[in-house]
């Protein structure tokens, strides 16, 4: 290329006194730029509300999320293809704007009030299997493609404002750079107050308005500036490639890949290393916009100012390979020893501090060189006989593409066939890719023959070393990070050992063996079942409670595997012919037959179980099949889309699944958890079941955790029936079961009884209600990770206990025992 002359470089964008001094439509260009603020704000609002609102419907797995995501980005590169093609240049590219952000305020409406009647349909005919994940890829298209194929079309549409030249590509990429602005705070505003205070509701409406504001301000910009199309070449020349376009078509295709993979990646293990909220989440995804943003401005930049942008554009690729290198060391060598201890920190804003900047730390690097690629690549292929809205489109489209596949296979497949390790190597050889197509040129020979100069030999020869040193240094995450997640420095002292660690589609799991013989299930960077006394107790009551109320629990379903410990006390009960498990991750069962096979009675081997890998919700809104007692034991609440499992409209959607008679046991942790948000469960749950009752798992005679239950026709509990059942010959294993968590009689089962739905009212009246339209559980259930109140949330939940009049029956004797077990506490 050709060098750039001094007159065209600008460093930053204009001020508002300097753009008052431009020629003709220059002027304008600034206050377009917050034309992209505004609507990239609306944007990340939406793209949050729709994941969540159709999420719910479709299931949250990965694939649901994937299915989700490719058709979001699939929109996006058809719009920016589209428009060039079927908008003609006469039209002013200020009202095409305006008008495309008019219709995606629209479709944000329409999605909100429509999205149930299409999640009947979904309901009636959606289901496992290919069928159903074609029915799910159906269904986000009809909600998604209308309005992200005009979100798409937006930045080719006011690309048309400035002409295909240095000075107007840079301008282009500061319109790009201040959408991913507006994205941010958008990301911020939805994750940390919208839907925290409000609903997804209000949150739709704040993007619409959004919408409608930009869409008036471009409208009356249009009115003032006057739009003359430029003339430009036929149209099959201006569509003919630039010479060496390909490459950098490739190249930021390439770019788009590794960076929505690494994003995946990344948010596997930063999500172990500052716990799995939606505060997480909305943190993680802020960085990496804000990291686009910095670097679409400085490839703005660079893009007018440098002599050959296709160079920089390599240089930026062979940055990647340090950057993604930089973040692989950071995430599993740096970050997971600092010596950091969650559980000191007094309110949640100074654990927040420290993970905004360990997020910025591992991201930053690698978003700002992926920000920077984008322009680049314009200013690699621009010309000034090209229509500026068919270059965009198609830059814009090759990076999208490649990053509709990228998520795709970063978050569904290479994570789980090869793990964190060897996917962040092929994300760093990939980017290798990306530069040697970029800086190492192809010369023709005399035979017409294509053959690599000498200097492009050293500079792939360089590359090469670098790509292989920094896939050497990439290793895989420590056992005691996916075993203790953010707790990992303060474990390390313990003589703990990593029996198993795998990394699967949803999640990362371990298994560990304490120096006492004690196992311990973790998934989520957390324990979430061991063979601990308490543990166990509070596994074996689950499952009991969930076979010993029905008169006959033929079908249970279980929701949740972990350990299996629950399972197994479900299976070994006689009554029980069909055991259902819905688990979302797919290596879960087989680790937890492995390894907790002694504890969990070999249930994921007994003929009477069966296993659906699949969102428990999906399973249950696809299936027409009922039981006689569901058990749910999902994630921590805090942990991000568990609370879907947890809302009003879940509860009756349970109900539905119960044959008459039938009960419901749902496991509710104190620990890790705050007052706010444990209200907030056992509210919700006593809306759908308002005779509940709730019986608590005490450990040293303090609150631990606590088991709901419902039941569909509620009547009292008879103690007699299930003491003469515990007696039968056929019962004993459950008998012995019972026996090993110190429950050694129906009494000292049911002496564990904390409150029934009448008497906890009042204690309720200020809890916040979780639905599916607000999903408040995760909000309140995230600020409270990191806190150890159980015996204070458990001692103000039983603080007006009083002995159940009416609601057991048996023997006088065994009446006043229970009675005076339960008004002394019947703490174990």
């Amino acid at each position: 290329m050709t060098s750039r002359r001094s007159s065209d470089a600008a460093p930053s964008v204009p001020s508002t006194a300097a753009a008052a001094a431009m020629p003709g439509p220059q002027r304008f260009l600034p206050p377009m730029l917050a034309l992209f603020v505004g609507s990239g704000c609306a944007a990340l609002i939406y793209e949050v509300v729709w994941f969540q609102l159709l999420s719910l419907i479709i299931g949250s797995s990965a694939i649901s999320l994937g299915v989700l995501l490719a058709t979001f980005m699939g929109g996006m590169a058809i719009g920016s293809l589209l428009l060039p093609r079927y908008v003609s240049l006469d039209k002013h590219p200020l009202r095409v704007y305006a008008f495309l952000e008019l219709g995606i305020g629209l479709f944000g409406v329409l999605v909100l009030f429509g999205l149930p009647y299409v999640g009947g349909l979904y309901t009636a005919i959606g289901g496992s299997g290919v069928p159903g994940l074609l029915f799910r890829g159906l269904l986000c298209a009809i909600y998604l493609l209308p309005p992200t194929i005009m979100m798409g079309a937006t930045l080719p549409a006011i690309a048309r404002w400035v002409e295909a030249t240095p000075q107007g590509v840079a301008w282009m990429g500061f319109f790009y750079g201040g959408n991913i602005a507006g994205a941010v705070a958008g990301s911020l505003l939805a994750g940390f107050y919208l839907l925290r205070v409000f609903d997804m509701a209000i949150a739709t409406y704040v993007a619409v308005a959004l919408n409608v504001l930009v869409a008036l301000f471009a409208l009356s910009l249009a009115g003032f500036a006057t739009y003359r199309a430029p003339s430009l070449p036929a149209r099959d020349a201006a569509a003919k490639l630039p010479p060496g376009a390909i490459s950098v078509y490739i190249a930021i295709g390439l770019s788009g890949a590794t960076a929505l993979a690494a994003q995946a990646v990344w948010a596997r293990l930063l999500t172990l290393n500052l716990g799995g909220t939606v505060y997480t989440f909305s943190l993680i995804l802020a960085a990496f916009l804000t990291g686009l943003g910095i670097g679409s401005a400085g490839g703005s930049w660079l893009a007018k100012t440098v002599r050959d942008p296709r160079a920089a554009l390599g240089i930026c690729q062979v940055g990647l390979i340090l950057a993604i290198g930089w973040a692989a060391y950071w995430l599993t060598e740096g970050l997971p020893y600092w010596p950091i201890n969650p559980w000191l920190s007094s309110a949640p804003r100074f654990t927040f501090q420290i993970d905004v900047f360990r997020s910025s730390l591992v991201i930053l690097p690698a978003a700002i060189l992926w920000g920077a690629s984008f322009p680049l690549a314009l200013g690699a292929i621009a010309s000034r006989d090209q229509d500026p809205g068919r270059l965009v489109g198609t830059v814009y489209a090759a990076n999208t593409i490649g990053a509709i596949v990228g998520a795709l296979f970063g978050s569904l497949l290479v994570i789980a066939w090869l793990g964190t390790q060897q996917a962040q190597r092929i994300l760093v050889a990939l980017s290798a890719v990306a530069a040697l197509i970029l800086l190492v040129p192809v010369v023709q020979t005399e035979a017409r023959k294509l053959a690599f100069g000498a200097r492009g030999v050293l500079k792939g020869a360089l590359i090469v070393v670098l790509t292989f040193l920094v896939v050497r240094g990439v290793e895989p995450p420590p056992g005691m990070l996916v075993a203790y997640g953010r707790y990992m420095a303060t474990r390390l002292h313990e003589q703990t050992e990593i029996i198993y660690m795998g990394e699967g589609m949803n999640s990362s799991m371990a298994v560990s063996l304490l120096p006492n013989g004690v196992l311990n299930y973790h998934n989520a960077g957390k324990v979430q079942a061991s063979s601990e006394p308490q543990d166990m107790r509070l596994q074996r009551m689950l499952g009991h409670l969930t076979t010993l109320l029905p008169e006959n629990p033929r079908s249970v379903l279980v929701i949740g595997c972990g350990a299996g410990v629950t399972a197994g006390a479900v299976s070994i009960d006689p009554a029980v012919e069909r055991l259902t498990i819905a688990e979302i991750e797919p290596l879960v069962p087989e680790v937890v037959s492995t390894y907790f096979s002694k504890h969990n009675f070999d249930v994921i081997n007994n003929p009477k179980t069966r296993v659906e890998v699949d969102d428990a919700r999906h399973f249950l809104v696809t299936t027409d099949e009922k039981f006689d007692a569901i058990t749910s034991d999902p994630f921590d609440p805090w942990v991000k889309g568990a609370a879907t499992l947890y809302t009003r409209e879940f509860f009756e959607l349970v109900k539905q699944r119960l044959n008459p008679g039938g009960v419901v046991t749902v496991f509710v942790q104190l620990y890790e958890s705050n007052l706010e948000a444990v209200k907030s469960e056992v509210a919700t749950f006593l809306e759908a079941f308002p005779n509940g009752m709730v019986f608590g798992n005490t450990f040293n005679n303090q609150g631990y955790d606590v088991v709901l239950v419902g039941q569909l026709q509620p009547g009292p509990i008879d103690l007699a029936r299930i003491d003469a059942k515990l007696a039968r010959p056929e019962y004993t294993p459950l008998a012995i079961s019972l026996g090993e968590i110190g429950m050694y009689s129906t009494v000292d089962l049911f002496a564990t009884f904390a409150g029934q739905g009448n008497q906890l009212r009042p204690w309720l009246a200020d809890a916040q209600i979780n639905r599916d339209r607000n999903l408040r559980l995760q909000y309140l259930a995230g600020l409270g990770l990191n806190l150890y109140e159980q015996a204070y949330i458990y001692q103000d939940m039983v603080s007006h206990l009083s002995y159940p009049e009416g609601l057991f029956t048996g023997p006088p004797d065994m009446i006043d025992a229970l009675r005076s077990r339960i008004l002394w506490g019947g703490q174990y």
